[in-house]
């Protein structure tokens, strides 16, 4: 062999070298950025791994950037400064928001459109889809973790306290806390998440508006109304009972989940999606039941709305990494990973057809109580109160009406003021949004 032949062979090994070195690492990363801690972080970890196991051209790198607000900030101040991530969780009160980010949404039915892959809207839950679409119909976002509040009871403790069937109305809950209390409890219930439980969703159960507009899914010059005599008198009751000590406060979030898993309180209002968590942690037979109503502001209940999140696609990054996000979305949304992220998690299978593959395998059977969130969400036909709610700044209002329930609970405010101030304040920052945005 000649040293001309030599020199091309030696060329050749190199560019073969540099070529398989250069498949190994091409992969494009595409960035995305979560609020979810502890095992469920674990779980949106083993999706990513899971799916990056799939193919070799892209790669999803997760990252926590703390709770749902933090991470919803973060990933606004990091498209100001061009520095996005491809994908960023936003849950279901920060919609409004991001509908008017004006050019940073790439709204996923675009997305996938232009990606050639298919996008079956037909084929979500209809309580999940409808939360996230434009008034025409154009879904935005992909939804991922949907939940909805239930009453969880401790069955042991039930069967302690003479108590033969979970409460289905607010006196009922009234007289099963005395109950539990006399048995030795230190309180009968407790609730998390607090004005999605006890104002939005409370609204949506009893068919009580939120605020005009279609609680704002028809336009941005909305106001509150959640200060009406029904939202008042439950509030109201709560305080009472408090005195007794058959309600007991405990946070904001889900800072009080730790008072039912230690039963100081054998029932707790609060996400489905606490499913897993409390399987693990919970040295006691649990169930769910459905949201109690009030009959003195309902005839019965209507139907429960949605909490969670949705993936939302920021632009701004080249167009090769948008088939990754595509085929990222296509698999995530797949019955196989939503009926295994819905078994783990307690969040709602999104699709009708992740619901059908968790019923066929015998989830429901072997897990009795875990489809109460789709029966309650889909319990009646969504009326314009019951829809969801779609309001401008509504993450800085959950901090006012979380301000005024807690001075409820301290005593320093009646229901009735603490919620005509919450609608005050609130109903300021609607206008803020809507001059922003006019």
């Amino acid at each position: 062999m000649s040293s001309f032949q030599k020199g091309l062979v030696t060329a050749a090994v190199i560019l073969l070298t540099v070529m398989s070195f250069g498949t190994s690492f091409a992969a494009v990363e595409i960035q995305w950025w979560h609020a979810m801690g502890g095992l469920n972080g674990e779980r949106v970890n083993k999706i990513a791994d899971d799916f990056n196991a799939t193919q070799t051209d892209f790669k999803v790198m997760p990252a926590y950037k703390g709770n749902y607000t933090e991470t919803m900030t973060a990933a606004i101040a990091a498209f100001r400064a061009k520095q996005q991530p491809h994908i960023v969780q936003v849950f279901e009160v920060g919609t409004a928001t991001m509908m008017a980010a004006k050019g940073a949404v790439y709204p996923i039915e675009e997305l996938m459109s232009d990606a050639g892959l298919p996008l079956d809207k037909s084929g979500f839950l209809p309580a999940v889809i409808s939360y996230y679409q434009t008034p025409e119909g154009r879904l935005l976002s992909m939804p991922f973790n949907s939940s909805t509040p239930v009453l969880w009871y401790n069955k042991d403790a039930f069967k302690e306290a003479g108590i033969t069937q979970a409460p289905t109305t607010w006196p009922e809950v009234a007289e099963a806390s005395r109950k539990l209390v006399n048995a030795g409890y230190e309180s009968g219930f407790s609730f998390g998440w607090q004005s999605w439980v006890m104002v939005e969703n409370f609204s949506a159960w009893h068919n009580l508006a939120v605020g005009s507009k279609e609680n704002g899914f028809a336009g941005i010059d909305t106001e509150f109304t959640f200060n009406n005599s029904g939202v008042k008198k439950i509030l109201g009751n709560v305080a009472d009972w408090q005195k007794e000590n058959l309600f007991q406060y405990g946070g904001r979030r889900g800072d009080s989940l730790p008072m039912f898993i230690n039963e100081k309180c054998a029932m707790w209002l609060n996400s489905s999606a606490y499913y897993g968590g409390i399987k693990k942690q919970a040295k006691f037979e649990f169930g769910q039941a459905m949201l109690p109503y009030h009959p003195e502001v309902a005839g019965g209940p209507q139907n429960s709305i949605i909490g969670g999140a949705t993936l939302w696609t920021l632009k701004g990054h080249d167009k090769k990494d948008y088939k990754g996000v595509a085929l990222f979305m296509n698999y995530l949304s797949s019955p196989e990973v939503q009926a295994w992220w819905h078994q783990e998690t307690g969040y709602v299978p999104i699709t009708k057809a992740a619901y059908k593959l968790s019923l066929a395998q015998g989830f429901y059977e072997k897990n009795p109580g875990t489809d109460t969130a789709i029966k309650q969400l889909s319990l009646n036909t969504p009326t314009p109160n019951s829809r969801g709610i779609r309001f401008g700044n509504f993450v800085q209002v959950r901090d006012i009406i979380n301000e005024e329930m807690e001075a409820i609970w301290n005593g320093s405010k009646t229901a009735s003021a603490a919620l005509d101030t919450a609608v005050e304040k609130g109903n300021v920052l609607l206008r803020k949004f809507e001059k922003a945005n006019h």
